[in-house]
Parts: structure tokens; C-alpha cells; sequence
């Protein structure tokens, strides 16, 4: 593929030749264009993009062709030609489909790159694993890795079709909340190692147990050749089974990382802090002493799987060990501000993007070793956790313990399985309950005071990130409606982003 460029620092991703050979595409209009990324979101279209019209369940994006166009779009990936547009549109028409030409892109891209790549999936951990394997790898070499948690049957092909062929390492998270998902993602990527952070009790309304979980994460076991690794967590009860089925899918090289005395990846030690961690390992059988940036104990078991990871790659794990201090947490996954009041300044953590069992009681540790400031409180404010079947309201009461353990003074909630964790909390501890995050955010707001600390974490349906917005506004004593707005109006005006949302 030639090396010109759309733009200065703009290099060539698809050429318009490119592009209709990899997907048996008939090019259109002007000729010649080339693109220098991908997206199937019109209102993030960026100069020289390729614009996939994907049909979604809300949307159909051969609807804003137009728009993406005249949004600077290089050009469009259609099935069709919708109306309204000039003879000379640069369109790549394809056959039946265009998310079957997208994954068509996504293959054709992965196979040009000789790169060496890493799969990560799990039921806690998979996109802070995946941004810190970006993070230690992208000062060893051209690191590529998927944006966000675009991690399912729409993200995936996505992702691989933005995948730049002079990459030295692609990062995959792949995620499902279904049997029978996972597998045809990491057919995709096939990824040369396999990470499998841990399985816990997340989705359950879709599986009958734990251990059906832990057969679904199984299935990226498929994309692996014979001489693939896979890296799995010693410590979790499903590791046997995992190892099992890693074995049935003919590979020998396992890797595990835990505590346990038997991982290849061995925790030795470990000083948690409130804002870091001071870690003593061995990897392989090679000592190291690292400073990790994040807290919590769930940060240190993460970060052994990514210096194996490291390791299965061929990269500089001491390198890698290194680059951990440097860490910065994912807005929504742990990300810290100090927000001043007129009469103090209290903490705001924001985890609002995503929850199950595990990370809840994972984050709530981190909590309870966070110091308030004079006068100030421990809070926590919880939405739902989707996705949970009939021990919804049984996993919620639950986090009543780690709630007391992390001595948390208030509990602000919101969503109707939350109800079922409200009733259970002591008096002196419930600071509200609603219906809805919208209700839930100005009674927050109204109850913050100077030396607080404050988590916010729910499920991304639970719409959390909305109290975590109210809650930054007040720095400035004005409502953040733009953002409140982006968290409310999270469907994207083209083909399908609600279909692009993470997956456990």
C-alpha cells in the first residue's frame, strides 16, 4: 500500500483500489480518494474518513451518507445508493451488506499487518487491561488497539478495519454477553495470545451459571493457532475448567498468573496505597519491583496479566514493568477529581461506566482507603447492576458487607434492584434512593460538602454518569448540560452505535 498521505500527518489507510479489492466492492463517483480512518457514525466523522453505512436497530446510516460527506468523509461504504446524492459521490457499493464488507476490511487489514496481537476478554478488567497493554507497548514499538469498549460483532470488524498495517502489536478487547459471541471475534483477530482476566458472576440472566460464563470465555480459544498462549488467572475458581477447554482447542502453552504458587506470573508482594500500589513479582522466573499508578488489589492481579502478556508477546517485560507508573485510569473507570465548593474542596471518583458484583466489591476497597478530608465523608452512590437474571436483588443486598467493611458514612442509590441493597443498609448509612439516576443526581448534589470522597458506579445503562457530570458541574456552580446531554443521548445519528456497546 503506498505510504502518501491524505494529509500532513494524515497517513493513508485505504486507498479506494484497496479498499474494493479487499471487499469485492464496486467504486463509484469520483475516483482516486484515499482514507486515512473508518467510522459508522456520521456525527464523528473526521476529514478523509471511510464512511461504513451500517444498518442499525435504531437507525440505517445510508441515511446520513450525505451528511458524512459533507462532514469531509472521503468516502462511503454503501449496499446501496441512497437518493439525494450527486452522480460524482465517491461511493464503494458492496454485496449483500455493509457490515459483511466492514468485517471483509477488518480481514484484509489483519492480514497485511505483521504484527503480533493479544486478545483480551473477561468479566471484570478487560478494557483497563486492554489500555494498560496499549500504554507498556506503545514505548516498545507502533501500538494499535481498539477505542473504548468497541469490543462486539459491530466494534470488532470495526476496529481491524482502522487497523494500521505498520503496527508492531494490536490489542483486541472482545467482549460477549451470550454463548456462541465470542468465537467468530476471535476468528477474526486471531490473536497470538489470549487473555482471560477472570470470570465472575456478570450476565447472568443470559447463562445458567458461573461455569456456563467461564465456556463462553472459552470461545476465544478459537482464533488461536497451535502455537498461540493462552494467559489465564490462576486464583479464579474457573481456572481448571479454562485450562481444560484450552487444551480441547489443541493449545499447550498456558500461562497463568494469581498469587497461587504455581502461576507463571506469581504476585510476591504487594503494599496497596490509596492513590498507587508498590508491587513485587516474579514473571517467568524474572524478579521485578514496579510502582503501579491505579489502586486496588484488582489493578495488581491486572497488571500480572499484562507483563505475561508482555512476555507471550517478546516484548521487554522489565520495560513494560516500568511504563506502569505512568498509568492513567479511563474516564469512567477510576478517574479522580478535585471539585472546589465555596466552602472546601471534596474528591470525586468516577466509575460509572460499567459494574458487576466483582468490581463493585473491587472499587469499594478502594474506597474504604481513601481518607476524607476535615469534616468530610466516605460516599458511595451505586446504581444498578444490569444484567444479573433472578439474584439481582440478592447480589445487590449483598454489597451491604463491602459497603460496611470499606466504612462508607452514606449510600446514595438509584434503580430498582439498588431497593433491594437500601432496605438492607443500617439508617445512619442511607442517604437516598430513587428511581432513576436523573432524580438521584441533584439530591447529590445538594448533599456533597468540603472533605468528602465520593465514588460513583453503576451499570452504563444505569446512567450513573450523569450524577458523576452533576457532580463536576459544581466546580464551576453551573450544570454541565452538554455533557449530561452526550451521556442521555448516547445513540449515534447513524447506522448503529448503541449496537457498538461494550460487552462483558
Amino acid at each position: 500500500m503506498s505510504e502518501v498521505s491524505t494529509a500532513p500527518g494524515m497517513p493513508v489507510l485505504w486507498t479506494a483500489a484497496d479498499a474494493a479489492a479487499a471487499t469485492g466492492g464496486r467504486l463509484t463517483g469520483a475516483a482516486g480518494w484515499s482514507a486515512a480512518g473508518v467510522t459508522i457514525d456520521s456525527r464523528k466523522v473526521s476529514p478523509g474518513d471511510l464512511f461504513v453505512a451500517i444498518r442499525g436497530p435504531n437507525f440505517d446510516g445510508h441515511a446520513f451518507v450525505g451528511t458524512a460527506l459533507a462532514a469531509g468523509a472521503a468516502a462511503a461504504m454503501v449496499d446501496h445508493v441512497p437518493d439525494g446524492l450527486p452522480a460524482d459521490a465517491p461511493l464503494l457499493q458492496v454485496t449483500p451488506d455493509t457490515l459483511d464488507a466492514m468485517a471483509a476490511l477488518g480481514a484484509a487489514a489483519r492480514a497485511r499487518c505483521g504484527a503480533r496481537f493479544v486478545g483480551v476478554t473477561g468479566s471484570v478488567g478487560k478494557t483497563g487491561t486492554k489500555e494498560t497493554l496499549r500504554h507498556v507497548l506503545s514505548a516498545q514499538g507502533p501500538t494499535y488497539a481498539t477505542e473504548g469498549s468497541l469490543n462486539n460483532h459491530w466494534g470488532v470488524p470495526l476496529s481491524l478495519a482502522r487497523l494500521p498495517a505498520s503496527s508492531a502489536y494490536g490489542v483486541f478487547e472482545l467482549g460477549m454477553n451470550h454463548a456462541g459471541e465470542l468465537g467468530p471475534l476471535s476468528r477474526q483477530v486471531r490473536p497470538d495470545v489470549a487473555v482471560i482476566t477472570t470470570v465472575e458472576a456478570a450476565h447472568l440472566e443470559f447463562f445458567s451459571g458461573v461455569e456456563a460464563i467461564a465456556d463462553a470465555k472459552a470461545e476465544i480459544f478459537e482464533g488461536l493457532g497451535p502455537d498461540g498462549i493462552a494467559v489465564l488467572n490462576h486464583d479464579n475458581g474457573q481456572f481448571a475448567r479454562l485450562a481444560a477447554a484450552a487444551r480441547r482447542h489443541g493449545l499447550t502453552r498456558l500461562w497463568s498468573f494469581g498469587a497461587h504458587a504455581g502461576a507463571d506470573a506469581r504476585l510476591l508482594d504487594c503494599s496497596l496505597h490509596a492513590t498507587c500500589s508498590a508491587v513485587t513479582a516474579a514473571i517467568r522466573g524474572e524478579r521485578l519491583q514496579y510502582c503501579l499508578s491505579l489502586p486496588g488489589r484488582h489493578w495488581v492481579m491486572n497488571s500480572l496479566a499484562v507483563l505475561l502478556a508482555v512476555k507471550a508477546l517478546g516484548a521487554d517485560v522489565a520495560t513494560a514493568a516500568r511504563a506502569l507508573s505512568s498509568l492513567q485510569p479511563v474516564k469512567g473507570r477510576g478517574t479522580r477529581k478535585r471539585i472546589n465548593l465555596p466552602q472546601g474542596a471534596f474528591t470525586l471518583i468516577d466509575e460509572s461506566y460499567n459494574a458487576s458484583p466483582a468490581a463493585m466489591t473491587a472499587t469499594l476497597e478502594v474506597l474504604g482507603k481513601i481518607d476524607p478530608g476535615a469534616g468530610g465523608r466516605r460516599i458511595a452512590v451505586l446504581g444498578d447492576m444490569r444484567e444479573l437474571g433472578d439474584r439481582a436483588d440478592a447480589l445487590h443486598a449483598a454489597l451491604a458487607e463491602p459497603l460496611r467493611a470499606a466504612q462508607v458514612d452514606a449510600v446514595f442509590a438509584c434503580g430498582p434492584h439498588m431497593r433491594a441493597l437500601f432496605d438492607r443498609l443500617p439508617d445512619a448509612m442511607r442517604g437516598a434512593w430513587t428511581e432513576t439516576s436523573v432524580d438521584l443526581a441533584p439530591i447529590v448534589a445538594a448533599a456533597v460538602k468540603g472533605g468528602d470522597v465520593i465514588m460513583v458506579k453503576g451499570s452504563l445503562g444505569s446512567r450513573t454518569g450523569l450524577i458523576a457530570d452533576a457532580l463536576a458541574a459544581l466546580d464551576s456552580g453551573r450544570e454541565s448540560e452538554d455533557k449530561a446531554a452526550s451521556r442521555t443521548n448516547n445513540q449515534p445519528q447513524a447506522a448503529a452505535q448503541s449496537a457498538t456497546a461494550p460487552r462483558g
